[in-house]
C-alpha cells in the first residue's frame, strides 16, 4: 500500500511524503511517470526498474523520473519512506537545461543529504516563495552536479560544478577520482591497495558510472547475503555468517563472489551490492574490509575495487557516509550527548566523529543541529 501526503508546493514543483507499505519481492504492474521528479528515501529501501535497467533505491541512491517512463517497483525489505520532489517540464528546462538526465539514480554523498534534510525543514516553515524556492534550487543544484558530464544552468549558477569533493562521484571519467583516498581519512585502504590498484585499473575497460548500473543490495536480516536474478537485482540469501566457507540447504543462493553451480565470478554491482546490504544490516562482518570479504567469499581487492568502480567512492568512504547519515538522524531527533553518539556508532571518539562529519558534510555536529532545526517565527 503507498500513500502520498503532500508537505508542500510553489511556483512550478510539489513536495510529498510517500510512504510504502508493501512487503514483496515481485515486481508492480507497469506504472508511468507523470512529472519530472526527485525522489530520495528517508528509512528504508525498494527496488526500480525503468527502460529495463533495475536498481535498488535507498537513503544512499537517489533516482530521477521523467513523464512517461515505464517503471515498475519492488519492496523486499517491507516498506519506505520517501521525499518526492515533483517539477514542471518548464522549471525543470530552466534548471536542467534540455535533454534527459545524464541517468536515472545517483548517489547520495551526505551533502546531497543535507540539501535535502534542510528542505523539509524548509517546507515546514511555510515560506514556499522564497525560503522554500532558496532550498529547492540549492537540492536540485547539489542533485545535477552529480549527475551532468557538463554544467547545467542551476548548477552553474550556484558553483556546485567546482572540484569534485573528496569521495564525490566523478562523472564522464574512466576511473572514479575516489580511486585515490582523501588524505588522512582512508590512508589504510590506500596502502592495502598500494600500486596494485593504479595498474590494475589503468588498464581497465571504462568504468560503469556511479549508480548507473545495476545495483544489488536486498533488505535482508543481517545474516544473509544477496544473490542475483535475471534483472541483475539480488533476490536470494544464503544464510549464517560462515557464508564464503559453507553453503546451507541445497538450492542456497551462493555467496556474492561465486555464481550459482559454482561458474564464473560474479559482476561487480553483484558485489558491491552485497556489501551495501550488510553495511546497511550491521552486520559484524561489515567491521572491516578482510571479514566483509570473507562474508562475500570475494579477495579484500576485489571487494574494494569492485565497489569503487560500481559506486564511485571507496569502500572506506561509503561505509562512513552511511555513519554520517545515522549521525544526522539523531543530530536532528536532538541527540544531547556527541560522545555518547560517537561511541554508539562506532567511532573512536567525539573528536573523531567530528572530523569524519565535517569532511563528509562540511560543518560540524553542533553546527548541523542549528541547520537542521525547526524554524522559529
Amino acid at each position: 500500500m503507498r500513500s502520498a501526503v503532500p508537505l508542500a508546493a510553489g511556483d512550478g514543483f510539489r513536495l510529498d511524503a510517500v510512504t510504502c507499505l508493501d512487503d514483496h519481492r515481485g515486481w508492480s504492474a507497469a506504472e508511468l511517470g507523470s512529472a519530472h521528479r526527485l525522489v530520495l528515501v528517508r528509512r528504508g529501501l525498494f527496488r526500480r526498474k525503468a527502460d529495463g535497467r533495475a536498481a535498488v533505491i535507498d537513503p544512499t541512491m537517489a533516482y530521477l523520473g521523467v513523464p512517461g517512463e515505464e517503471e515498475h517497483f519492488a519492496h523486499p525489505a517491507g516498506g519506505d519512506v520517501c521525499t518526492s520532489v515533483s517539477l514542471t517540464p518548464e522549471l525543470w528546462h530552466t534548471l536542467a537545461g534540455e535533454g534527459p538526465p545524464g541517468r536515472p539514480t545517483l548517489y547520495v554523498d551526505a551533502r546531497l543529504d543535507l540539501a535535502h534534510r534542510r528542505f523539509l525543514v524548509a517546507a515546514r516553515g511555510g515560506d514556499t516563495a522564497f525560503e522554500l524556492a532558496e532550498s529547492l534550487l540549492s537540492l536540485i543544484a547539489t542533485t545535477l552536479a552529480q549527475l551532468a558530464p557538463t554544467p547545467t544552468p542551476a548548477s552553474s549558477g550556484s558553483g556546485a560544478t567546482d572540484a569534485p569533493r573528496p569521495g564525490a562521484s566523478t562523472i564522464g571519467a574512466s576511473v572514479p577520482k575516489a580511486t585515490a583516498p582523501a588524505p588522512g581519512l582512508e590512508s589504510t585502504e590506500a596502502r592495502a591497495l598500494g600500486s596494485r590498484g593504479t595498474e590494475a585499473t589503468a588498464g581497465a575497460a571504462p568504468a560503469p558510472r556511479p549508480g548507473g548500473t545495476d545495483i544489488v543490495a536486498v533488505g535482508a536480516p543481517a545474516s544473509r547475503t544477496a544473490d542475483v536474478g535475471a534483472d541483475g537485482v539480488g533476490e536470494g540469501a544464503t544464510r549464517g555468517r560462515g557464508v564464503g566457507k559453507a553453503y546451507a540447504a541445497k538450492g542456497s543462493p551462493a555467496p556474492a563472489g561465486r555464481s550459482r553451480g559454482g561458474g564464473g565470478p560474479r559482476s561487480g554491482a553483484v558485489i558491491a551490492g552485497a556489501a551495501r546490504e550488510a553495511i546497511a544490516a550491521d552486520h559484524p562482518a561489515a567491521g572491516g574490509l578482510m571479514s566483509l570479504a570473507e562474508l562475500l567469499a570475494v579477495s579484500p581487492y576485489q571487494l574494494s575495487r569492485a565497489f569503487t568502480r560500481e559506486l564511485g567512492v571507496s569502500l572506506t568512504h561509503y561505509r562512513n557516509r552511511v555513519r554520517v547519515g545515522r549521525a544526522l538522524d539523531r543530530l536532528e531527533d536532538g541527540e544531547p550527548s556527541l560522545a555518547g553518539l560517537a561511541a554508539n556508532l562506532g567511532f573512536a571518539d567525539q573528536a573523531h566523529l567530528t572530523r569524519t562529519i565535517r569532511h563528509h558534510v562540511g560543518h560540524t555536529p553542533t553546527a548541523l543541529r542549528r541547520l537542521l532545526a525547526p524554524r522559529t517565527p
